[in-house]
């Protein structure tokens, strides 16, 4: 059984082995330092998916100064699980959270050429690309959802 439940100092080094799992293909290696110190200093709300008692996938969210917007942040799902629907627990409930905050009426992610398909199914629109935005090879894409 799959179980969602907010991050904890402790699940810091079970999401940075998400994070390698997840390179090249989804992240550039050059990412990790960034993703860790957004681990250490954890400023928004984050949330884990454990499986077995064993963290597979991660992602959060944050309120955008404007009040009127939340930005998904750092998600991810364990390499080899991919396609189990754990992508779908994860962005719905960050979803859940960013319709249950007040005021908020759009969600904006940027994420690379590999996963614009799959929140398009969500109602994530590209609102622009920037060629090797990350990484020579890796664009990034910048998508909205507006409620």
């Amino acid at each position: 059984m799959d179980i969602a439940r907010p991050y904890q100092t402790a699940d810091r080094d079970a999401c940075l082995a998400l994070f390698d799992s997840n390179v090249p293909r989804f992240f550039d290696g050059a990412e990790r330092d960034g993703y860790a110190a957004f681990l250490d200093e954890m400023r928004w709300p984050y949330q884990v998916i454990e499986r077995d008692g064993r963290i597979v996938a991660c992602g959060g969210h944050a309120v955008e100064p404007d009040g009127r917007t939340v930005s998904l942040c750092w998600g991810m799902v364990e390499q080899g699980l991919h396609g189990q629907g754990l992508g779908r627990m994860l962005t719905e409930a960050r979803l859940a959270a960013a319709r249950a905050e007040p005021g908020v009426t759009s969600v904006r992610l940027d994420t690379g050429q590999h996963t614009t398909g799959f929140y398009e199914r969500f109602g994530f629109v590209i609102e622009g690309v920037v060629k090797d935005g990350y990484a020579p090879g890796s664009d990034r894409h910048d998508m909205r959802l507006t409620f």
